[in-house]
């Protein structure tokens, strides 16, 4: 390695940590994991990834592990990728390490990037932190990846179900983009792009940043498609009721002062027939992973308490607007009672 060789820091070794690291290293750059005493076992051996767009099986190292956030004072990296979802930022242990990260990092150069979903994410993070608004964005992989293990998802015929078997994680790019970042700070989404490339990894790309955080709201289709049972999207009849009730809250969230115009603009031009023909789209791309099978995996578990903080949050910023939105609070209902 050479002295330009960009240096990451990814903060969570889950699903999209381990991912983000796999194609960072294949790109040439330096990689520190940030994680748990108890995830350090696992990463002291070489991780399994298969893809299954390839239908191969890959195994990669070469990146460095801590895990105390203390640590991060002594560190220089050019990048810091913080994978951790909104609930655990946000808990006690959560809002330590972001006062760790505004110590190490507050008047350097470091950028952070933020690949936590939720509403106001990046605002909360730098008045935490102390970071400069310049140092902070969100973004977040361009993949739809889970553990294979855990997850046990259903096996297309097309899929070496042995390879698939011997991996630690499976993933599959929804599009060219390996990574996006939104334009909130665009010196850091110019640099930060640069970095992201090389050895034919997919490459980063750039997306307004109101264009970014109007799609937390695709979350509520999603969870419509829950109360439906999770079944094939093209059984699925754009008048049903259920799903009507969730492209109406969709529409309430984007509604939302916090999106602005972009979300007004969004609101207008979401529509029952729109949104599914979007997800089919999605479930093409996605094979030969299942799509529903992955929705209905990933969107379990603490996913699912994780999915109604997010709704809840929403409601009660339209309740401090005083908006009144009838289809968000149905669809919560229906949500605790399944």
């Amino acid at each position: 390695m050479t002295d330009n060789t960009p240096s990451f820091g990814i903060v969570g070794a889950g699903s999209v940590g381990v991912n983000t690291a796999y194609d960072l290293i294949r790109a040439g750059a330096k990689v520190t994991f940030l994680v748990r005493p108890h995830r350090q076992e696992q990463l002291a051996r070489p991780q399994a990834m298969f893809s299954y767009a390839t239908n191969t099986l890959d195994r990669f190292s070469g990146y460095d592990v801590i895990t105390d956030a203390a640590e991060l004072a002594s560190q220089r990296f050019d990048f810091l990728i913080v994978t951790l979802d909104n609930a655990s930022l946000r808990a006690e242990a959560g809002l330590k390490l972001v006062k760790e990260i505004g110590r190490a990092f507050r008047g350097t150069n470091t950028g952070v990037i933020l690949g936590a979903v939720g509403i106001g994410v990046r605002s909360w993070f730098i008045a935490e932190s102390g970071l400069s608004e310049e140092q902070v964005a969100m973004g977040n992989t361009g993949a739809l990846i889970h553990e294979v293990a855990a997850a046990g998802l259903p096996v297309d015929p097309s899929v070496d179900a042995d390879l698939l078997a011997q991996a630690d994680y499976a993933f599959k790019h929804l599009g060219p983009a390996g990574f996006t970042i939104d334009d909130s700070s665009p010196k850091l989404a110019e640099a930060f792009t640069a970095a992201y490339s090389g050895n034919g990894i997919p490459a980063a790309a750039i997306m307004p940043a109101a264009e970014m955080a109007i799609g937390v709201a695709i979350l509520t289709p999603i969870l419509a498609w829950e109360l439906l049972g999770w079944q094939p999207l093209d059984t699925i009849d754009a008048s049903h009721e259920a799903w009507q009730l969730g492209v109406a809250a969709t529409r309430e969230i984007q509604r939302l002062s916090v999106f602005g115009p972009t979300g007004q603009a969004a609101a207008e031009q979401t529509t029952p027939e729109g949104l599914l023909e979007m997800f089919r789209q999605l479930t093409q791309l996605s094979k030969p992973l299942d799509f529903a099978a992955f929705n209905a995996y990933h969107h379990g578990g603490k996913v699912h308490q994780q999915d109604l903080d997010f709704l809840d949050d929403a409601r009660s910023r339209a309740d401090a607007e005083g908006t009144d939105v009838p289809a968000l609070r149905e669809l919560i209902s229906r949500l605790r009672e399944a």
